[in-house]
């Protein structure tokens, strides 16, 4: 889709090592559809929840590509074009903004004067703010390939990696006469080989009843992000049964305003025997796999 269109309207049994602040899994029952065999040779799958406060920005590397999955909020933009940076990234060959609040879109201005942008990705439901105008008119203005997703795409991120959408579906889910931002999330399946990892941006409930309901048995995962920054509106009981993961990843602010994530949130992942990894408590959270085992490591 061009722009100009767009502008008109991600018994198990699981050996746990704990050093140094460093978890290895092997990769048992959970099988991704796609097959180890195509995977590249060279060096395997990074991905980084950056600690970008209260936001989202995930840092995907394959053996070919740089992916960025939204970009933290404007306050912390230095710090996430820094992040990058430090990983000799120069040129970022997708990006994917899953909705267009401030705090997943706010670091895009940045990117633009840091980085070359190969493509990217959103989810086709237009904000109402200077912010996401901005964002749309650079894109226009520097000609980068734009698309829109929804379930059921998929998007090659090299090196036998995919990005299989589960979410959002059309029609569009509505809060009053309006779009729900939240809820219309793009919700992305990590595949490399055999490792998983489900991407669930700002996805609630009403997101995870229509997955649930649509693609129950793709939303199998290893490792999940968890959704709207551990609020309670989002990882509900059942979602958590079906997504079954070892992990789970929460991108939250240290002492945010908004409680994130949420008391009753915790309870959920240990009822479901998910180790829970905060980059509000342990900084920047690496993840990285071969295709047949993964590892995990914190900041602090």
């Amino acid at each position: 889709m061009r722009i100009t269109k767009a502008i008109s309207v991600i018994a198990l049994a699981m050996s746990l090592f704990v050093f140094a602040g460093c978890a290895i899994a092997p990769i048992s029952q959970q099988t991704a559809t796609t097959q180890a065999a195509g995977l590249s040779s060279q060096t395997g799958l990074t991905v980084k929840v950056l600690d970008v406060g209260q936001g989202d920005a995930i840092l995907i590397k394959t053996p070919t590509q740089a992916v960025l999955v939204d970009t933290g909020d404007v306050g912390t933009r230095d710090k996430l074009v820094s992040y990058i940076k430090k990983e000799g990234i120069r040129t970022i060959d997708k990006v994917i903004i899953t909705h267009g609040h401030a705090d997943h879109l706010g670091g895009m201005a940045a990117l633009f004067e840091s980085f070359a942008i190969k493509q990217i990705y959103d989810n086709g439901v237009a904000a109402t703010t200077n912010l996401y105008r901005q964002y749309l008119t650079t894109v226009k203005k520097k000609n980068i390939p734009f698309k829109v997703v929804t379930a059921g795409d998929q998007i090659d991120i090299g090196g036998g990696a995919v990005l299989r959408i589960l979410a959002p579906a059309k029609p569009y889910i509505k809060q009053g006469a309006n779009a729900d931002l939240n809820n219309n999330s793009i919700v992305a399946k990590l595949i490399y080989g055999n490792f998983t990892m489900l991407l669930t941006g700002d996805a609630e409930q009403e997101s995870e009843q229509q997955m649930l309901q649509r693609s129950r048995d793709e939303l199998k995962s290893l490792v999940l992000k968890g959704g709207h920054h551990g609020s309670r509106t989002s990882s509900r009981p059942a979602f958590l049964k079906a997504v079954g993961a070892q992990t789970v990843v929460v991108s939250a602010g240290a002492n945010n305003d908004y409680g994130h994530p949420h008391e009753v949130v915790l309870k959920r992942y240990a009822t479901a025997n998910m180790k829970v990894y905060r980059t509000d408590q342990h900084g920047t959270v690496t993840i990285t796999s071969n295709g047949k085992s993964y590892k995990i490591s914190k900041e602090k």
